[in-house]
């Protein structure tokens, strides 16, 4: 009977963990300035403190793909591309869930189809923006996207091969 129990208990402590925490304002304001301080840094090209300060606010607010990429190019400005590859993943994760909290939104789309172009992932990318160009065939930001041939013009943009860990 105590085994059940104890077992139960694991369970729920086991499935508790599972739910992302929730983030408070409280948070969310601190990692917002935590951004600020390194967006100053990366002015002056201190990629250090960049770096240490992308990474606190990315820490405090996981959710945020922009903190997550903007961490993950300040690391490849310092050299580290296994680090900004771990960081570009976050960042697709970040993405992925705000399209499935927002599926009529097309920003989210267009950054997950970036991160996985700066991953190297091209026919994902595009892909990415042709399943929710299917979503939204009446967002003209897509339409265009799409029509411009978006990711091929991201893919020969030589900024894009600066900040790609491959």
């Amino acid at each position: 009977m105590r085994f059940r129990s104890a077992l139960a208990m694991a369970a729920a402590l086991a499935l508790a963990g599972c739910r992302p925490r929730e983030i408070t304002q409280l948070q969310r304001d601190e990692a917002a300035n935590d951004v600020s301080d390194a967006d100053f840094a990366v002015t002056i090209k201190d990629w250090p403190r960049a770096e240490g300060m992308y990474a606190k606010a990315a820490n405090l607010c996981p959710d945020q793909g922009d903190i997550w990429m903007n961490l993950g190019i300040v690391r490849m400005r310092m050299q580290n591309s296994s680090g900004a590859r771990d960081a570009y993943k976050s960042a697709l994760s970040a993405y992925r869930d705000d399209e499935k909290r927002d599926p009529k939104n097309p920003v989210p789309v267009l950054r997950h189809a970036y991160a996985l172009a700066v991953l190297g992932r091209a026919d994902e990318a595009r892909s990415e923006v042709a399943d929710g160009y299917a979503r939204m065939p009446d967002d003209a930001r897509l339409r265009g996207f799409v029509e411009g041939k978006g990711i091929d013009k991201m893919l020969a943009d030589p900024s894009l091969k600066e900040v790609s860990p491959q």
